[in-house]
């Protein structure tokens, strides 16, 4: 018969008059704890604005109810996300990243619905920042006490998780295992069923005699969910599995194949009675892409105009530097492998265009004198805005790459092709994060990957302004310009 051993949890259990809080109660403290947040710090901000300026506490209910816009304009993003889930909560990709974008969209929409209705008034300047800065930091502190709170109290018992069983061979079991921290993902093995080999390469009525088996004791044991731990490719498995478990009220699961890991955005797609499993999505919809190149050309339009001064006066600095054009002109791939001129002021005595190109070093004696303050201040990269008013780059994007080094990154780097997947940009998320110059290492350029491809699969306009900021003051930005 196949081994059935029950997990017995040697951790604390809470006393009977605390019930564990499960999924749907924390769905509700979250948004509660939220609410009741934004519209304290809405009334302490404009309280205490009006004491220090005016000397009185001014009008209160106006306070609440600009702080009840602002929690409406919260938390309806977090509820159609399923942020407020446990899953949805700890699971996150840069779960602060998506709160401030958050919060800059409320407060976006209920300072646009002041301006239209002109109640703008009712709660001043100073009130609107001192409510921006401390809500802002308090919900971020309130993210941080809850994370932790759901991950002790899911060792200490009070936060319920789910019951699983875990059905396959020794291997299958020991690998899963190994691979998952269950415990932290809010799952709890009751019951391990070790399927013996011999039923496993000949299924029939041995194998469905001990899933009988299997079931009564996951029936008994009030199983939430039970993972099949077998090769996708063995059907015959996965079929008895699945008839037998079909008759309890659980969570019937494949176990995850490891191809699987390296995808974020998975779904089982329906189209009519054709299932799929999606792996990827195209990183832009139809409208991102118009409202990306709305800003594109904005920034770079208003960028070309704005520093045109400045351009004369790096081209004369150039040409008087060293003899050679202003401009330096190089192939590189852009948006699905389509070849583009980017354009960069020159700030070599050479310029490398060949099948060898030689990355710049620290203290490289082909950089010119005004060439290494240039690149210092990433002002090299300013006439890349004339790419993006062409449509060629984006203000934010994976940076393009020599076409030699792309040749030989591709068979280094797993999904290195992806980037090419998004227009490349003058800045982006692995340069912000200090992953720039020089990549003379497979970690730096594998890390510089994983950044671009984070960046594809997580893209906001929030996420670009956000990069657009941090390329401008943070001191990362600014790191390995040589």
């Amino acid at each position: 018969m196949a081994h059935i051993q029950q997990q017995n949890s040697k951790e604390y259990t809470p006393p009977r008059y605390l019930a564990p809080v499960s999924n749907q109660m924390f769905s509700i403290l979250a948004g509660l704890s939220d609410i009741l947040i934004i519209l304290g710090i809405s009334v302490l901000a404009g309280v205490t604005y009006h004491i220090f300026t005016y000397g009185d506490t001014g009008d209160t209910l106006n306070f609440l109810k600009v702080g009840a816009l602002v929690s409406l304009f919260f938390i309806l993003p977090h509820i159609l996300r399923r942020r407020y889930t446990i899953n949805g909560f700890l699971y996150q990709d840069h779960p602060y990243l998506n709160l401030f974008y958050t919060w800059n969209f409320a407060f976006f929409c209920v300072l646009a619905i002041g301006f239209l209705s002109k109640l703008s008034d009712i709660y001043s300047r100073g009130s609107v920042l001192i409510f921006y800065l401390a809500g802002f930091t308090a919900l971020f502190v309130l993210r941080r006490i809850l994370a932790r709170a759901i991950r002790e109290g899911w060792h200490s018992g009070l936060v319920a998780s789910r019951q699983i069983m875990l059905v396959g061979t020794d291997a299958r079991i020991m690998e899963f295992q190994n691979r998952y921290n269950l415990l932290n993902l809010g799952l709890q093995i009751k019951a391990l069923v070790t399927l013996p080999p011999e039923t496993v390469k000949s299924p029939g009525q041995r194998l469905s005699a001990e899933l009988d088996f299997a079931a009564a004791r996951a029936r008994a044991l009030n199983i939430d969910d039970v993972y099949i731990l077998a090769p996708w490719s063995e059907k015959a498995i996965l079929g008895q599995c699945i008839e037998t478990f079909m008759s309890l009220p659980v969570s019937i699961h494949l176990g995850p194949e490891r191809i699987l890991d390296g995808f974020r955005d998975i779904h089982i797609e329906k189209l009519g009675p054709m299932a799929s499993l999606k792996l990827t999505r195209p990183p832009l919809k139809p409208l991102d892409t118009l409202l990306k190149r709305a800003v594109d050309i904005f920034v770079s339009l208003t960028g070309l105009i704005l520093l045109s001064p400045l351009f004369l006066l790096i081209a004369l600095a150039v040409k008087w530097s060293s003899k050679g054009p202003v401009f330096f002109k190089q192939k590189r791939h852009g948006f699905n492998h389509e070849l583009f001129s980017i354009y960069k002021f020159r700030t070599m005595h050479v310029s490398e265009s060949g099948a060898k190109i030689t990355q710049a070093t620290r203290d490289d004696a082909r950089v010119t004198r005004i060439g290494r303050i240039l690149r210092r201040l990433n002002i090299d990269e300013l006439p890349q805005l004339l790419n993006v008013l062409k449509g060629e780059m984006s203000i934010v994007g994976p940076r393009p790459h020599a076409l030699v080094h792309n040749r030989e990154w591709e068979h280094k780097v797993r999904l290195y092709a992806r980037r090419h997947n998004m227009k490349p940009g003058i800045t982006g998320w692995a340069q912000i994060n200090g992953w720039r110059g020089e990549t003379d290492t497979d970690i730096k350029i594998r890390a510089r990957v994983e950044h671009d491809l984070h960046y594809i699969d997580n893209w906001t306009i929030w996420f670009d302004i956000y990069i657009i900021l941090a390329t401008l003051f943070s001191r990362k930005s600014y790191r390995n310009a040589y």
